[in-house]
């Protein structure tokens, strides 16, 4: 059986998830408002940055298996899955935006009578508890004039992709969650997958709707607190003679109540996904009248983390002012060109502000953020290129690149080799030899 899906979104998720998909035979359009994204596409080139995806949307497209297009009626027509996967940012409060799903659904329902019968729509947006039953559900009823549960199906249906490694993760995801808003429509998509899948269907949930966005929040919430908690150990030790973060988690790490992921101490956690979804529960939970002191800690902890890198370099510099501080890297991420709530960006503010000349590199995000800064700082070509005369060094995000730098570099080309290394990248006996060297979560003896 070959399978029609219609794909709203070409985002991380929307994109990666089509164009795997398709390499699997299956027939997918994907739908998007941005002209430009899909011309990219139809070209086979990825409007993002994300391993393995380059090679497999150049042959989806070239055999046709992918279509992209910004007609909602051409991607509906004969489908029988419609995933939506747009944006659901942040409001100034920190509350959730559902403006984008309630434009998708709207588009969605008023197509629906073109899709297949039984058609199951499957919402991959992140969304508070409720909000597929009880905002989403309606609006396809009443720009469809057809009914949940009986004329087609509604199920909502988490993503767990990490940028960087999105492709992976689709083809060996940890589990799948489905909360379905009607009776068999979580089995509808359990069938979809057991057909991708073939023989290596992961663990799975059926739930209702409102364990499964939730699972998606308290899934991300969770990791942010272990991120945060390890952080704070981490400070502790900065202020500790002989103490060392690394080897303080690798020993917690191995009680396996804890395990040894998300233990990884340096400057906090950002990018699109845990700093939204954590205010939106924030705000959430405030909403039904409760008070999350735990993550309202975890967010307080995270905002204030990438300044321990300002606060090493004053203490090692005496003043930033004047000095020319160069940062390697500025994605949130390595292996990505998202900076998206990016620690390096509230750096560069911090930077700016104490009076600070700012030059920075990153192998892949240097197109993406110019569009945020613009001209406040400098750009360089190369890390080597970045460091030349620079009286500091930090070390934003955790390219490979970077790693391969050695002492010996930044004592050459900085005027002032002075380096703080906020992803601790580097092993400090070796680089506290001939240059200045300090780390998050390391005191020397």
């Amino acid at each position: 059986m070959v399978y029609k899906i219609c794909v709203i979104g070409s985002g991380y998720v929307g994109l990666t998830m089509a164009a795997c998909f398709a390499s699997r035979g299956m027939k997918v359009v994907c739908v998007d408002i941005d002209k430009e994204r899909i011309e990219k596409i139809k070209r086979g080139e990825p409007p993002i940055h994300e391993p393995g995806l380059k090679e497999i949307l150049a042959n989806v497209t070239s055999d046709g298996t992918l279509k992209t297009t910004d007609d909602y009626a051409e991607g509906m027509e004969g489908a029988g899955f419609s995933f939506i996967c747009v944006g659901t940012p942040s409001k100034p409060d920190g509350s959730i935006d559902l403006s984008h799903i309630i434009s998708a659904a709207e588009a969605v329902g008023k197509n629906l009578h073109l899709a297949s019968r039984n058609h199951l729509i499957v919402i991959k947006s992140t969304v508070v508890p409720g909000t597929t039953s009880r905002v989403v559900a309606p609006i396809l009823e009443s720009s469809s004039g057809m009914k949940v549960g009986q004329d087609f199906s509604l199920v909502f249906n988490p993503e767990f992709l990490r940028e960087g490694s999105a492709v992976e993760d689709i083809f060996y995801p940890d589990r799948i969650i489905i909360g379905e808003h009607d009776e068999g429509s979580g089995e509808k998509l359990l069938n979809l997958y057991k057909e991708f899948y073939n023989d290596h269907l992961p663990p799975y949930i059926i739930t209702n709707t409102v364990n499964a966005e939730l699972i998606k929040y308290a899934n991300n919430a969770f990791l942010a607190t272990k991120i945060s908690f390890i952080n704070e150990i981490a400070n502790i030790c900065q202020r500790i003679p002989g103490a060392d973060v690394e080897v303080v988690a690798k020993g917690i790490g191995l009680d396996k109540r804890i395990g040894p992921l998300f233990l990884k101490a340096g400057l906090g956690y950002a990018g699109p996904c845990l700093p939204k979804d954590l205010s939106a529960l924030i705000a959430y939970a405030q909403s039904l009248g409760y008070e999350p002191l735990i993550l309202r800690a975890v967010h307080y902890m995270n905002e204030n983390q990438p300044y321990q890198a300002i606060l090493l370099a004053k203490n090692l510099l005496g003043t930033l002012k004047d000095k020319r501080v160069a940062l390697l890297g500025l994605t949130f991420k390595p292996n990505t060109d998202d900076v998206r709530h990016a620690i390096s960006l509230k750096l560069i503010d911090r930077l700016l502000e104490e009076g600070a000349q700012v030059v920075a590199f990153d192998p892949k995000g240097l197109e993406n953020a110019k569009k945020f800064l613009g001209n406040k700082i400098s750009y360089t070509n190369s890390a080597i290129e970045c460091i030349k005369d620079a009286d500091c060094c930090i070390i934003v995000t955790e390219w490979d690149e970077f790693k391969k730098l050695r002492p010996e570099d930044f004592m050459r080309f900085m005027r002032t080799p002075v380096v703080i290394d906020g992803r601790r990248i580097y092993d400090p006996r070796e680089f506290s030899g001939g240059l200045v060297y300090a780390t998050i979560g390391y005191c020397p003896p």
